[in-house]
């Protein structure tokens, strides 16, 4: 059997659930009269150049061509030697109290590294975690001058290939030229709720745990389709539905519970008969054969995340969306945190914010915060769960910062978005 442990580490890419356009150029006809360019050129310039404080705000990238070299020639006008002189000296000043910060932020995130270095090998060795294995300091913070505005003109800088985030229609077409089998959707969201309801009962879930995780990464209100940061046709994160899979963590469920998942489904086929029997068959035969090509590559998430960014990942990923297999693959995600935890000998029932700590920061990480004592939970700081650049793009880590607050506010959103008439469905279909 495939290790049940997570290989994924949330915290240190910062969580979704904690962080809570090009205009076109002017034409010309380029047979004119070269008399006819310039004169209006000569107007621009002089325009521009009258205007030289409010031009030096503006981003020459974002004018047309003829405007914005005019307006670069007139920034270069403006910018005398004496304001050259002032904004070297200011940029001088600047990089010297950042780099005094980097030295104490570079000590301070090292520190962080090697404490967690050493829970890892005290938990191996089965030996007791105090409070001189965490760093009690909150990080530094960056309280030196702002970087200074440079007066000379600049090149703008080329614009960056964003990553495009596959939503569901792009899921849908990918399971139907990859695979031809398109999920088996509900009529309505409650059918859905109702299935989630049944598997995760059965599963070990408590209905506290499915509905207030449920409500905490949903708003209270999600549906099994809701994607993370959808607006129009784009969104944020391939994130989708009751407890927000990845790509990723749908390729990592069908490699490490496929074969629960595939003798789940092929119960369900025998049950039924004629078209209804045929159908569920075809989804089985699909199923087993996203289950082999996920089990294909080594049990890591970074394998995982390789397929999950290709359409043969999106097409997987289509699977959260069906009625039959959805529900497993949701229950899942939560369920793998909480066989950890038991794995680890830790037999308490996990509160809900305990297993959205684990959902959200991987399993590992989560669990140092949910064995950790109740008074140290006060003292010890959340930056020591974190990696740095996870931790900084994390504004309720840094508000709540240590891991008593941290699970304080979690605990609070959920019992806010329990209120919603979607978790209230979901509580109701237990």
């Amino acid at each position: 059997m495939r290790d049940l442990v997570k290989h994924r580490d949330n915290a240190s890419r910062g969580t979704a659930a904690f962080a809570w356009k090009s205009p076109r150029g002017l034409g010309y006809n380029r047979a004119m009269h070269p008399q006819a360019i310039r004169f209006p050129l000569k107007i621009l310039a002089l325009a521009l150049s009258l205007t030289a404080t409010r031009a030096l705000a503006l981003d020459p990238g974002a004018l047309p061509p003829v405007a914005a070299n005019a307006m670069t020639r007139a920034m270069a006008q403006a910018a005398s030697p004496e304001a050259i002189a002032e904004y070297r000296r200011r940029l001088k000043e600047y990089q010297e109290a950042r780099a005094a910060f980097e030295q104490e932020a570079g000590a301070y995130w090292s520190q962080i590294s090697e404490k967690r270095r050493g829970r890892n090998a005290k938990r191996r060795d089965h030996v007791q975690i105090t409070l001189d294995d965490y760093v009690l300091t909150q990080p530094p913070v960056y309280t030196g001058p702002k970087r200074p505005i440079n007066p000379e003109p600049q090149a703008p800088p080329e614009p960056g290939e964003r990553k495009y985030v596959p939503v569901v229609t792009d899921l849908l077409k990918a399971a139907a030229d990859g695979y031809q089998w398109m999920p088996q959707q509900p009529a309505n969201d409650m059918d859905f709720k109702r299935a989630y309801a049944r598997f995760a009962a059965s599963a070990g879930l408590t209905r506290e745990q499915a509905v207030r995780v449920y409500a905490f990464e949903t708003g209270g209100n999600g549906t099994h389709a809701s994607q993370s940061g959808f607006h129009g046709n784009r969104a944020i994160s391939t994130a989708i539905g009751y407890n927000q899979l990845l790509t990723t963590n749908t390729v990592e469920l069908l490699a490490e519970q496929g074969p629960e998942l595939i003798k789940a489904l092929a119960q369900k086929a025998l049950n039924l008969s004629g078209p209804a029997r045929m159908a569920m068959e075809h989804k089985l035969a699909v199923l087993k054969k996203m289950v082999a090509e996920a089990r294909a590559v080594p049990d890591e998430w970074s394998a995982h995340e390789k397929i999950g960014d290709t359409h043969q990942g999106w097409a997987m990923h289509a699977m959260v969306l069906d009625i039959d297999v959805g529900p497993m693959l949701q229950t899942h995600k939560l369920l793998t945190s909480v066989i950890f935890a038991r794995m680890k000998g830790y037999n308490r029932p996990l509160t809900a914010a305990e297993l959205e700590m684990m959902n959200l920061t991987g399993d590992g990480t989560g669990f140092d915060m949910v064995t950790m004592p109740l008074d140290m939970r006060e003292q010890v700081p959340t930056s020591n769960f974190f990696q740095r650049s996870g931790y900084e793009r994390n504004p309720v880590a840094i508000r709540h910062n240590t891991v008593a607050k941290l699970l304080a506010v979690t605990d609070s959103r959920m019992d806010s978005n329990s209120q919603q008439s979607g978790a209230r469905e979901l509580a109701a279909a237990f």
